[in-house]
C-alpha cells in the first residue's frame, strides 16, 4: 500500500497495515538544501527539490507542498519581514493603516506567490504519485487578524457585525486557495488557523465555525479530503473544530493527544499529531525523538491517527532526529525494544530568578514557541510590548522562546504549561489567550501599585 493510500485510509478512519507518517517539513527543507528560508520559500525549484529530498530521506507518506501562512496576506498587501531561519512574519495590517475592507480584493493567481505555490503543487504531484500532498491554506480567522491586527479581539465584542463581514471576505479567500490547490492535485486541503487557539468556545462558534465549515464543505464537493490544523492550547475548541466538518484535525503538544483522540473519534473525525517540536525534535537526541513518537503512536492507536510533528518543524532540526522517527515507523522490532526498556524522564534544570525580579520595575515575560514563526506567539508578544510601552522604564517586556534551552528552562521555572503565555512579575496572567491591551495594563498597574507601597 502506498503512503498516499495510507494517509487517505487513516483520514477516513479505515483499517491500515501500519501507522502513516506525515513530517510537516517547511523551510527545514531549505536547511537540507543548504539555503536560507527566504531563498527556499521564494523559489518553485527550491521547494520542489526540498520536498522531494524530504520525502526520500524521511520516508514520508504525506507532506505539505509549502508551509507558509503568509502567502495570502502578502498577496493582499500585508508587508512581510523575511528571515534566514523562519518563514516570513506579517508586520503590517492594511485595515489598521487606513485601507478599507472593500478596497482589499480576493487575490488571483497573479498576486504575490500564489501562482508559484500552485505550480509547485502541480510539479510535486507529477513527481510523487504515491505520496499524499497537503495544500495548506491560511485559516479565515488568522487571515482576518493579519489584515486587521489585534484590534479584532475588541471588535469581536464591540462591533461583531464588522467582524462577520471581514470573516465572510477571508472565507472567500480561503475557498479560492482551496479550490486552486485541489485543481493542482493535492489530496488534502488543510486549514491552518493557529489564532483560533486564542479565543473562547463561544467566540469560536460565532466567528470561526460557520466560515471554516463553508470551506470544508466546498473541499468535499471538489472531491478532496480536508484537515483542520491548529497550534497552541486549543483544547477548549476541539469539539468546535470537529463540528466544522473536517475529515481530520491536527494539533500540537499543547493539547493532550488522548483528549483529542477521544473527542474527535467520537465525532467521526480522524486526528493527527503531536511530536514535540523543540524538546524532542530540535534539542533532543535520536532516542528522545523515538520515545516521543512512540508515545504518540501508542496513544493514537491503529485507526484514524496520523503521526506528525505538532507543527512546521524548526529549520535547524537535526536530520538524524527526523530520520530516527521515520525508521521507527517502519521497524516494529525497535518499537518493541523501546516499550520494553524503562523510559527516562528528561529533567530540566530550573533557573535562579533572584536577579530577574525588581523592587521598582514590573517584569513582563512572554513565553512563546517563537514569535518569529508562530502567529499566536507573534501577536501575544506584540500585545505585551504595546501595552508595556506607555510605562517607559517602569516595565520591562521580554520574550523567552522555547526554541532555546534558556526558553525551555524559563518555561519550567515559571510553571508555564501552554504556549503562548504572558507572565507579569511571576504571575501567570494570560494563557493561550491574547487579551485586549487594557486588560494587560490593568494587571501591570496592580503590580506597580504593590511596588509603590
Amino acid at each position: 500500500m502506498t503512503g498516499r493510500e495510507l494517509i487517505k485510509k487513516a483520514i477516513k478512519i479505515e483499517d491500515v497495515p501500519r501507522m502513516p507518517w506525515l513530517p510537516f517539513v517547511g523551510c527545514h527543507a531549505g536547511s537540507m538544501l543548504g539555503i536560507t528560508a527566504t531563498e527556499y520559500l521564494k523559489s518553485k525549484e527550491h521547494i520542489v527539490d526540498g520536498v522531494n529530498k524530504s520525502v526520500g530521506v524521511y520516508k514520508a507518506d504525506g507532506i505539505p507542498v509549502i508551509f507558509d501562512l503568509q502567502i495570502e496576506a502578502e498577496a493582499m498587501g500585508c508587508k512581510l519581514q523575511w528571515a534566514d531561519d523562519n518563514p516570513p512574519a506579517v508586520i503590517s495590517h492594511p485595515m489598521t493603516e487606513g485601507v478599507a475592507l472593500e478596497d482589499i480584493k480576493v487575490p488571483t493567481l497573479d498576486d504575490g506567490r500564489i501562482r508559484m505555490a500552485m505550480e509547485t503543487a502541480v510539479e510535486l504531484r507529477k513527481q510523487n504519485p504515491d505520496v499524499a500532498l497537503y495544500g495548506l491554506i491560511t485559516g479565515p480567522f488568522t487571515l482576518a487578524l493579519h489584515l486587521m491586527g489585534t484590534d479584532i479581539f475588541m471588535d469581536m465584542m464591540m462591533e461583531p457585525d464588522k467582524i462577520h463581514t471581514l470573516m465572510k471576505f477571508t472565507t472567500k479567500v480561503a475557498n479560492f486557495m482551496a479550490a486552486e490547490y485541489v485543481k493542482a492535485g493535492v489530496d488534502v486541503v488543510a486549514i491552518v488557523d493557529p489564532m483560533t487557539s486564542q479565543i473562547d468556545p463561544m467566540s469560536f462558534n460565532e466567528f470561526v465555525q460557520p466560515y471554516c465549515a463553508d470551506v470544508f464543505d466546498n473541499v468535499r464537493k471538489d472531491g478532496a479530503l480536508s484537515s483542520f490544523f491548529v497550534c497552541g492550547n486549543a483544547k477548549q475548541n476541539i469539539e468546535g473544530m470537529c463540528d466544522c466538518g473536517p475529515d481530520n484535525i491536527s494539533i500540537d503538544e499543547n493539547i493532550p493527544l488522548d483528549f483529542v483522540r477521544d473527542v474527535s473519534l467520537a465525532k467521526g473525525v480522524s486526528f493527527g499529531g503531536n511530536i514535540q517540536l523543540t524538546v524532542s525534535l530540535l534539542m533532543g537526541t535520536e532516542e528522545d525523538c523515538e520515545r516521543d513518537a512512540l508515545a504518540c503512536m501508542d496513544i493514537g492507536g491503529n485507526k484514524g491517527f496520523i503521526l506528525a510533528p505538532g507543527c512546521d518543524i524548526p529549520m535547524d532540526t537535526p536530520v538524524n532526529n527526523m530520520k530516527a522517527i521515520s525508521e521507527l515507523v517502519h521497524d516494529e522490532l525497535r518499537q518493541g525494544e523501546l516499550r520494553a526498556s524503562e523510559a527516562t524522564a528528561k529533567e530540566v534544570e530550573l533557573l535562579d530568578l533572584t536577579d530577574h525580579w525588581s523592587e521598582e520595575v514590573v517584569i513582563v515575560d512572554v513565553v512563546t514557541l517563537n514569535s518569529k514563526s508562530c502567529a499566536a506567539c507573534q501577536y501575544m508578544f506584540q500585545a505585551a510590548e504595546v501595552a508595556s510601552e506607555p510605562y517607559g522604564k517602569k516595565v520591562i517586556c521580554r520574550e523567552y522562546n522555547i526554541m532555546t534551552p534558556e526558553g525551555v528552562q524559563m518555561m519550567a521555572t515559571l510553571g508555564v504549561k501552554n504556549l503562548p503565555t504572558l507572565v507579569i512579575d511571576g504571575n501567570i496572567e494570560f494563557i493561550s489567550h491574547i487579551p485586549p491591551l487594557d486588560e494587560i495594563k490593568a494587571k501591570i498597574d496592580i503590580q506597580l501599585e504593590k511596588k509603590i507601597k
